[in-house]
Protein backbone atom coordinates (compact mmCIF):
# COMPACT_ATOMS: atom_id res chain seq x y z
CA UNK A 1 0.00 0.00 0.00
CA UNK A 2 1.13 3.78 -0.54
CA UNK A 3 2.64 6.24 2.07
CA UNK A 4 1.73 3.97 5.30
CA UNK A 5 4.80 5.22 6.60
CA UNK A 6 3.64 8.88 6.42
CA UNK A 7 2.17 8.11 10.29
CA UNK A 8 5.53 8.17 12.01
CA UNK A 9 6.80 11.03 8.98
CA UNK A 10 3.42 13.32 10.37
CA UNK A 11 4.22 12.65 14.02
CA UNK A 12 7.97 13.97 13.48
CA UNK A 13 7.22 16.80 11.36
CA UNK A 14 4.53 17.80 14.22
CA UNK A 15 7.06 17.63 16.86
CA UNK A 16 8.89 19.78 14.97
CA UNK A 17 6.03 22.44 14.58
CA UNK A 18 5.02 21.97 18.19
CA UNK A 19 8.40 23.14 19.12
CA UNK A 20 8.73 25.83 16.65
CA UNK A 21 5.29 27.49 18.20
CA UNK A 22 6.95 30.15 20.20
CA UNK A 23 8.89 31.73 17.18
CA UNK A 24 5.63 32.08 15.08
CA UNK A 25 6.58 29.27 12.14
CA UNK A 26 3.05 29.09 11.05
CA UNK A 27 2.43 26.19 13.02
CA UNK A 28 -1.08 24.10 12.64
CA UNK A 29 -1.13 22.58 16.36
CA UNK A 30 -3.25 24.77 18.69
CA UNK A 31 -1.91 26.13 22.46
CA UNK A 32 -3.77 22.82 23.59
CA UNK A 33 -2.67 20.71 21.93
CA UNK A 34 1.27 22.48 21.85
CA UNK A 35 1.13 22.15 25.74
CA UNK A 36 -0.27 18.80 25.76
CA UNK A 37 2.68 17.27 23.57
CA UNK A 38 5.33 18.98 25.91
CA UNK A 39 6.37 16.54 28.26
CA UNK A 40 6.17 17.07 32.05
CA UNK A 41 9.10 16.33 34.58
CA UNK A 42 7.21 13.49 36.02
CA UNK A 43 6.50 11.95 32.77
CA UNK A 44 8.58 9.19 31.27
CA UNK A 45 11.06 9.77 28.48
CA UNK A 46 9.01 8.16 25.66
CA UNK A 47 7.75 9.89 22.55
CA UNK A 48 4.67 12.26 22.96
CA UNK A 49 1.50 10.86 21.48
CA UNK A 50 0.41 13.82 18.99
CA UNK A 51 -3.16 13.90 17.50
CA UNK A 52 -2.32 15.86 14.32
CA UNK A 53 -6.31 15.70 12.76
CA UNK A 54 -4.36 16.60 9.72
CA UNK A 55 -6.55 17.87 6.73
CA UNK A 56 -4.96 18.27 3.23
CA UNK A 57 -6.79 20.79 1.00
CA UNK A 58 -5.94 20.51 -2.68
CA UNK A 59 -7.43 22.79 -5.59
CA UNK A 60 -7.54 21.61 -9.23
CA UNK A 61 -9.89 22.45 -12.13
CA UNK A 62 -12.87 20.35 -13.05
CA UNK A 63 -11.19 17.53 -14.83
CA UNK A 64 -8.29 17.51 -12.47
CA UNK A 65 -10.47 17.32 -9.48
CA UNK A 66 -12.52 14.24 -10.98
CA UNK A 67 -9.18 11.78 -11.66
CA UNK A 68 -7.23 12.92 -7.76
CA UNK A 69 -10.86 12.31 -6.04
CA UNK A 70 -10.25 8.55 -5.62
CA UNK A 71 -6.89 8.98 -5.85
CA UNK A 72 -7.10 11.24 -2.75
CA UNK A 73 -9.16 8.91 -0.62
CA UNK A 74 -6.92 6.03 -0.57
CA UNK A 75 -4.35 8.30 0.62
CA UNK A 76 -6.65 9.59 3.18
CA UNK A 77 -7.44 5.89 4.27
CA UNK A 78 -3.63 5.18 4.20
CA UNK A 79 -2.77 7.65 6.13
CA UNK A 80 -5.71 8.51 8.67
CA UNK A 81 -5.70 12.11 7.54
CA UNK A 82 -8.21 14.17 6.06
CA UNK A 83 -8.02 14.68 2.16
CA UNK A 84 -10.35 17.24 0.54
CA UNK A 85 -10.47 18.29 -3.20
CA UNK A 86 -12.31 20.93 -4.60
CA UNK A 87 -12.84 21.83 -8.04
CA UNK A 88 -12.28 25.15 -9.42
CA UNK A 89 -14.27 26.38 -12.30
CA UNK A 90 -12.39 29.26 -13.00
CA UNK A 91 -9.70 31.53 -12.65
CA UNK A 92 -7.72 29.47 -10.60
CA UNK A 93 -4.40 30.27 -10.47
CA UNK A 94 -5.24 34.11 -9.79
CA UNK A 95 -7.85 33.13 -6.97
CA UNK A 96 -4.88 30.78 -5.32
CA UNK A 97 -2.78 33.64 -5.07
CA UNK A 98 -5.10 35.86 -3.96
CA UNK A 99 -6.21 33.27 -1.12
CA UNK A 100 -2.87 32.66 -0.29
CA UNK A 101 -1.84 35.63 1.18
CA UNK A 102 -5.19 35.83 2.60
CA UNK A 103 -4.49 32.51 4.88
CA UNK A 104 -7.28 30.94 3.32
CA UNK A 105 -5.45 29.00 0.55
CA UNK A 106 -4.82 25.05 0.22
CA UNK A 107 -2.17 23.19 0.47
CA UNK A 108 -1.62 21.79 -2.76
CA UNK A 109 -2.40 23.46 -6.26
CA UNK A 110 -2.86 21.42 -9.38
CA UNK A 111 -1.75 23.41 -12.90
CA UNK A 112 0.28 23.75 -15.94
CA UNK A 113 3.80 24.91 -16.00
CA UNK A 114 3.99 28.02 -17.42
CA UNK A 115 2.57 29.66 -13.88
CA UNK A 116 5.58 28.97 -11.99
CA UNK A 117 7.37 31.98 -12.70
CA UNK A 118 4.33 33.71 -11.41
CA UNK A 119 4.14 32.07 -8.44
CA UNK A 120 7.33 32.37 -7.25
CA UNK A 121 7.57 36.26 -7.60
CA UNK A 122 4.44 35.69 -5.86
CA UNK A 123 5.47 33.61 -2.80
CA UNK A 124 2.79 31.54 -3.05
CA UNK A 125 4.60 27.97 -3.56
CA UNK A 126 7.39 26.10 -1.90
CA UNK A 127 10.60 24.38 -3.66
CA UNK A 128 9.44 20.63 -3.46
CA UNK A 129 11.81 18.30 -2.04
CA UNK A 130 12.71 15.56 -4.76
CA UNK A 131 15.64 13.72 -4.05
CA UNK A 132 15.15 11.54 -6.83
CA UNK A 133 14.12 12.82 -10.18
CA UNK A 134 16.10 9.72 -12.50
CA UNK A 135 12.07 8.20 -13.17
CA UNK A 136 10.85 11.14 -14.81
CA UNK A 137 10.81 12.26 -18.56
CA UNK A 138 13.50 14.17 -18.00
CA UNK A 139 11.00 17.06 -20.37
CA UNK A 140 9.11 17.47 -17.45
CA UNK A 141 11.50 17.65 -14.92
CA UNK A 142 12.63 20.78 -16.57
CA UNK A 143 9.34 22.13 -17.19
CA UNK A 144 9.45 22.03 -13.43
CA UNK A 145 12.56 23.98 -12.70
CA UNK A 146 13.08 27.45 -12.20
CA UNK A 147 15.58 29.33 -10.73
CA UNK A 148 17.96 26.28 -10.31
CA UNK A 149 15.00 24.74 -8.38
CA UNK A 150 12.26 21.81 -8.46
CA UNK A 151 8.62 23.62 -7.68
CA UNK A 152 6.24 21.20 -8.84
CA UNK A 153 6.11 17.07 -9.36
CA UNK A 154 5.14 16.06 -13.08
CA UNK A 155 2.26 13.80 -13.75
CA UNK A 156 1.78 14.47 -17.23
CA UNK A 157 3.55 16.13 -20.81
CA UNK A 158 0.88 17.43 -23.19
CA UNK A 159 0.73 19.08 -26.71
CA UNK A 160 -2.02 19.65 -29.50
CA UNK A 161 -1.97 17.96 -32.79
CA UNK A 162 -3.78 17.89 -35.58
CA UNK A 163 -7.12 15.44 -35.06
CA UNK A 164 -8.11 14.46 -38.80
CA UNK A 165 -11.67 12.30 -39.26
CA UNK A 166 -10.67 9.31 -40.88
CA UNK A 167 -13.96 9.01 -42.91
CA UNK A 168 -13.49 12.28 -44.31
CA UNK A 169 -9.63 12.46 -45.09
CA UNK A 170 -8.11 10.30 -46.19
CA UNK A 171 -4.23 10.77 -45.06
CA UNK A 172 -2.59 13.56 -42.77
CA UNK A 173 -2.50 16.77 -44.34
CA UNK A 174 1.03 18.37 -45.28
CA UNK A 175 0.56 22.26 -45.40
CA UNK A 176 -2.43 24.55 -43.64
CA UNK A 177 -3.04 25.12 -47.33
CA UNK A 178 -3.90 21.63 -47.55
CA UNK A 179 -5.96 21.55 -44.76
CA UNK A 180 -7.97 24.82 -45.95
CA UNK A 181 -8.74 23.07 -49.37
CA UNK A 182 -9.59 19.98 -48.00
CA UNK A 183 -11.76 21.59 -45.68
CA UNK A 184 -13.20 23.62 -48.46
CA UNK A 185 -14.62 21.00 -50.38
CA UNK A 186 -16.06 18.82 -47.79
CA UNK A 187 -17.81 21.97 -46.61
CA UNK A 188 -19.09 22.21 -50.23
CA UNK A 189 -19.90 18.43 -51.01
CA UNK A 190 -20.87 17.18 -47.66
CA UNK A 191 -22.81 17.80 -44.43
CA UNK A 192 -19.32 19.19 -42.82
CA UNK A 193 -20.00 22.90 -41.83
CA UNK A 194 -16.68 23.98 -41.02
CA UNK A 195 -13.40 23.89 -43.08
CA UNK A 196 -11.45 23.47 -39.52
CA UNK A 197 -11.89 23.81 -35.95
CA UNK A 198 -9.26 25.79 -34.19
CA UNK A 199 -10.80 27.68 -30.95
CA UNK A 200 -9.98 31.58 -31.20
CA UNK A 201 -13.47 32.93 -29.56
CA UNK A 202 -13.75 36.48 -28.44
CA UNK A 203 -11.02 36.77 -26.69
CA UNK A 204 -8.32 34.90 -28.67
CA UNK A 205 -6.18 32.10 -27.58
CA UNK A 206 -2.24 32.45 -27.46
CA UNK A 207 -1.43 28.95 -26.73
CA UNK A 208 -3.90 27.14 -29.55
CA UNK A 209 -2.59 29.53 -32.09
CA UNK A 210 1.31 28.76 -31.75
CA UNK A 211 1.79 26.46 -34.01
CA UNK A 212 0.25 28.36 -37.03
CA UNK A 213 1.71 31.64 -35.00
CA UNK A 214 5.51 30.41 -34.99
CA UNK A 215 5.41 29.12 -38.94
CA UNK A 216 4.06 31.82 -40.22
CA UNK A 217 7.51 33.19 -38.80
CA UNK A 218 5.79 34.80 -35.69
CA UNK A 219 7.00 34.70 -31.78
CA UNK A 220 6.12 36.05 -28.41
CA UNK A 221 9.39 37.00 -26.95
CA UNK A 222 13.45 37.04 -28.46
CA UNK A 223 15.73 34.51 -26.44
CA UNK A 224 18.41 34.96 -24.56
CA UNK A 225 22.25 33.43 -25.03
CA UNK A 226 20.90 30.54 -22.94
CA UNK A 227 17.87 30.19 -25.41
CA UNK A 228 15.26 31.25 -22.89
CA UNK A 229 12.73 33.57 -23.93
CA UNK A 230 13.71 37.44 -23.09
CA UNK A 231 11.09 39.54 -20.84
CA UNK A 232 13.41 42.10 -21.98
CA UNK A 233 12.94 41.88 -25.77
CA UNK A 234 8.97 41.32 -26.95
CA UNK A 235 8.40 40.08 -29.94
CA UNK A 236 4.76 40.19 -30.90
CA UNK A 237 5.33 43.32 -33.61
CA UNK A 238 8.60 42.38 -34.78
CA UNK A 239 8.63 41.68 -38.91
CA UNK A 240 7.93 38.31 -38.48
CA UNK A 241 5.08 38.69 -35.94
CA UNK A 242 3.28 40.77 -38.54
CA UNK A 243 4.10 38.55 -41.20
CA UNK A 244 2.74 35.54 -39.01
CA UNK A 245 -0.60 38.28 -38.33
CA UNK A 246 -0.93 38.65 -42.13
CA UNK A 247 -1.43 34.96 -42.32
CA UNK A 248 -3.90 34.92 -39.57
CA UNK A 249 -5.67 37.46 -41.46
CA UNK A 250 -5.85 35.48 -44.56
CA UNK A 251 -7.35 32.68 -42.68
CA UNK A 252 -9.61 34.28 -40.92
CA UNK A 253 -13.24 35.81 -41.10
CA UNK A 254 -12.86 38.18 -44.24
CA UNK A 255 -9.91 35.69 -45.94
CA UNK A 256 -11.12 31.89 -46.80
CA UNK A 257 -12.27 31.79 -43.15
CA UNK A 258 -10.64 28.65 -41.54
CA UNK A 259 -10.13 30.92 -38.47
CA UNK A 260 -13.65 32.04 -36.65
CA UNK A 261 -14.47 33.80 -33.53
CA UNK A 262 -17.55 31.93 -33.13
CA UNK A 263 -15.15 28.89 -32.73
CA UNK A 264 -14.29 28.68 -29.44
CA UNK A 265 -13.11 26.58 -26.05
CA UNK A 266 -17.24 25.03 -25.69
CA UNK A 267 -17.51 24.19 -29.55
CA UNK A 268 -14.50 23.21 -31.05
CA UNK A 269 -14.36 19.40 -29.87
CA UNK A 270 -17.91 19.26 -30.51
CA UNK A 271 -17.88 20.45 -33.63
CA UNK A 272 -15.07 17.30 -34.51
CA UNK A 273 -16.99 14.96 -32.69
CA UNK A 274 -20.41 15.82 -34.21
CA UNK A 275 -18.37 15.49 -37.61
CA UNK A 276 -19.52 19.45 -38.56
CA UNK A 277 -15.32 19.48 -38.92
CA UNK A 278 -12.79 17.17 -40.38
CA UNK A 279 -10.01 18.74 -38.75
CA UNK A 280 -9.56 19.59 -35.18
CA UNK A 281 -6.58 21.46 -33.05
CA UNK A 282 -6.39 19.83 -29.49
CA UNK A 283 -4.92 17.63 -27.40
CA UNK A 284 -5.56 14.81 -25.72
CA UNK A 285 -8.12 16.55 -23.13
CA UNK A 286 -10.15 15.65 -26.50
CA UNK A 287 -10.31 12.36 -26.65
CA UNK A 288 -12.95 11.30 -23.90
CA UNK A 289 -15.74 13.43 -25.46
CA UNK A 290 -14.50 11.98 -28.90
CA UNK A 291 -14.58 8.60 -28.29
CA UNK A 292 -17.85 8.44 -26.33
CA UNK A 293 -19.35 10.07 -29.28
CA UNK A 294 -17.62 7.16 -31.43
CA UNK A 295 -16.23 9.49 -33.74
CA UNK A 296 -13.58 8.04 -36.26
CA UNK A 297 -9.79 9.93 -35.63
CA UNK A 298 -6.63 9.85 -35.86
CA UNK A 299 -3.75 12.11 -34.58
CA UNK A 300 -1.40 14.32 -36.54
CA UNK A 301 1.32 16.67 -36.75
CA UNK A 302 0.10 20.20 -36.79
CA UNK A 303 1.27 21.28 -40.85
CA UNK A 304 3.29 23.99 -41.44
CA UNK A 305 2.26 26.79 -44.20
CA UNK A 306 3.55 25.75 -47.14
CA UNK A 307 6.25 29.00 -47.12
CA UNK A 308 6.60 28.59 -43.36
CA UNK A 309 8.79 26.90 -40.67
CA UNK A 310 7.89 23.61 -38.88
CA UNK A 311 4.61 24.22 -36.70
CA UNK A 312 5.93 23.64 -33.46
CA UNK A 313 3.49 23.03 -30.54
CA UNK A 314 4.02 23.93 -26.89
CA UNK A 315 4.65 21.22 -24.36
CA UNK A 316 2.85 21.61 -21.26
CA UNK A 317 3.59 19.75 -18.39
CA UNK A 318 1.37 19.71 -15.48
CA UNK A 319 1.91 19.31 -12.00
CA UNK A 320 1.19 19.56 -8.36
CA UNK A 321 2.65 22.34 -6.41
CA UNK A 322 3.15 22.63 -2.48
CA UNK A 323 1.70 26.31 -1.49
CA UNK A 324 3.94 27.76 1.02
CA UNK A 325 0.77 29.47 3.23
CA UNK A 326 -0.35 25.98 3.24
CA UNK A 327 -1.71 25.27 6.77
CA UNK A 328 0.05 21.47 6.72
CA UNK A 329 2.98 21.54 4.79
CA UNK A 330 4.72 18.30 5.81
CA UNK A 331 1.95 16.15 4.79
CA UNK A 332 1.51 18.24 1.56
CA UNK A 333 5.77 17.60 0.64
CA UNK A 334 4.90 13.70 1.58
CA UNK A 335 1.96 13.75 -0.51
CA UNK A 336 3.51 15.37 -3.32
CA UNK A 337 6.95 13.69 -3.13
CA UNK A 338 6.06 9.87 -1.50
CA UNK A 339 2.74 9.28 -3.64
CA UNK A 340 2.18 11.35 -6.65
CA UNK A 341 5.64 10.16 -7.77
CA UNK A 342 4.50 6.33 -7.75
CA UNK A 343 3.64 4.17 -10.89
CA UNK A 344 0.40 3.35 -9.56
CA UNK A 345 -0.78 7.15 -9.21
CA UNK A 346 0.59 8.10 -12.00
CA UNK A 347 -1.12 5.58 -13.99
CA UNK A 348 -4.38 6.31 -12.42
CA UNK A 349 -4.33 9.95 -12.98
CA UNK A 350 -3.32 8.74 -16.64
CA UNK A 351 -6.39 6.32 -16.68
CA UNK A 352 -8.71 9.05 -15.04
CA UNK A 353 -7.66 11.24 -17.37
CA UNK A 354 -5.78 9.81 -20.89
CA UNK A 355 -2.33 12.41 -20.81
CA UNK A 356 0.67 11.19 -21.31
CA UNK A 357 2.25 10.38 -17.61
CA UNK A 358 5.30 12.20 -16.31
CA UNK A 359 6.69 8.85 -14.91
CA UNK A 360 8.32 7.10 -17.77
CA UNK A 361 7.56 3.93 -15.99
CA UNK A 362 4.04 4.69 -16.43
CA UNK A 363 4.38 5.66 -19.84
CA UNK A 364 5.83 2.09 -20.86
CA UNK A 365 2.67 0.52 -18.98
CA UNK A 366 0.47 2.59 -20.84
CA UNK A 367 1.95 2.90 -24.45
CA UNK A 368 1.36 -0.50 -25.54
CA UNK A 369 -2.48 -0.53 -25.29
CA UNK A 370 -2.51 3.63 -26.02
CA UNK A 371 -1.27 4.11 -30.00
CA UNK A 372 -2.35 7.94 -29.18
CA UNK A 373 0.26 8.20 -27.05
CA UNK A 374 3.17 7.79 -29.48
CA UNK A 375 0.79 10.08 -32.15
CA UNK A 376 0.95 13.31 -29.51
CA UNK A 377 4.34 12.00 -29.11
CA UNK A 378 5.49 12.45 -32.75
CA UNK A 379 2.93 15.54 -32.91
CA UNK A 380 5.23 17.33 -30.52
CA UNK A 381 8.97 16.13 -31.11
CA UNK A 382 9.92 19.34 -32.22
CA UNK A 383 7.56 21.57 -29.39
CA UNK A 384 8.80 23.87 -27.24
CA UNK A 385 8.50 24.43 -23.39
CA UNK A 386 5.48 26.53 -22.51
CA UNK A 387 7.76 29.71 -20.70
CA UNK A 388 7.53 29.86 -17.19
CA UNK A 389 8.59 33.31 -16.65
CA UNK A 390 6.60 35.68 -14.88
CA UNK A 391 6.47 37.91 -18.13
CA UNK A 392 4.62 35.18 -20.13
CA UNK A 393 1.45 36.02 -17.85
CA UNK A 394 1.23 39.66 -19.76
CA UNK A 395 1.06 37.91 -23.33
CA UNK A 396 -2.15 36.13 -23.30
CA UNK A 397 -4.75 38.36 -22.32
CA UNK A 398 -2.76 41.27 -25.21
CA UNK A 399 -2.24 38.77 -27.64
CA UNK A 400 -5.07 36.78 -27.46
CA UNK A 401 -7.03 40.02 -28.20
CA UNK A 402 -5.20 40.83 -30.83
CA UNK A 403 -5.85 37.85 -32.57
CA UNK A 404 -9.42 37.68 -32.38
CA UNK A 405 -9.53 40.89 -34.05
CA UNK A 406 -6.90 40.01 -36.69
CA UNK A 407 -9.26 36.79 -37.05
CA UNK A 408 -12.30 39.48 -37.21
CA UNK A 409 -10.32 41.14 -39.92
CA UNK A 410 -8.97 44.17 -38.23
CA UNK A 411 -5.42 45.96 -39.36
CA UNK A 412 -2.59 43.52 -38.66
CA UNK A 413 -0.34 45.88 -37.90
CA UNK A 414 -2.49 47.90 -35.97
CA UNK A 415 -3.39 44.94 -33.37
CA UNK A 416 -0.06 43.93 -32.80
CA UNK A 417 1.50 47.00 -32.20
CA UNK A 418 -0.91 47.75 -29.30
CA UNK A 419 -0.76 43.97 -27.90
CA UNK A 420 3.19 44.59 -27.70
CA UNK A 421 2.70 48.07 -26.28
CA UNK A 422 0.20 46.44 -23.77
CA UNK A 423 2.43 43.39 -22.99
CA UNK A 424 5.57 46.29 -22.28
CA UNK A 425 3.87 47.86 -19.79
CA UNK A 426 2.22 44.85 -17.78
CA UNK A 427 6.06 43.49 -17.93
CA UNK A 428 7.17 47.32 -16.56
CA UNK A 429 4.24 46.73 -13.77
CA UNK A 430 5.40 44.16 -12.81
Amino acid sequence: MIGKRFGATLLMGMVLVVSACTSGGGATTSPSAAASAAPSAEAPSVAPSVEPAAELVIWADDIRAKALKPLADQYAAENGVKVTVEAIAKDITTKFKTASKAGTGPDIVVWANDVIGDFVANGVIDPVQLADTAGFDPASIKAMTYQGQLFGIPYSVENIGLYINPDLVKACPATIEDVVSQGQALVKATTVKEIMALQVGQKGDAYHIWPLWVSGGGSYFGLTATGDPDPKNVTVDSEGSLAAGAKLSALGEKGVGALKRSIDDKNAIPLFFNKETAFLFSGPWALGDIKKAGTAYDICPIPPFKDGVTATPFIGVNGFYVASQGKNKTLAQDFATSFLTTQEVQTALYKADPRRPALLASVAEVAADDPDIAKFQAAGKDGVSLPVIPAMGQVWGPFGTAEAAIVGGADVTTSLTAAAQAIRDGIAKQ
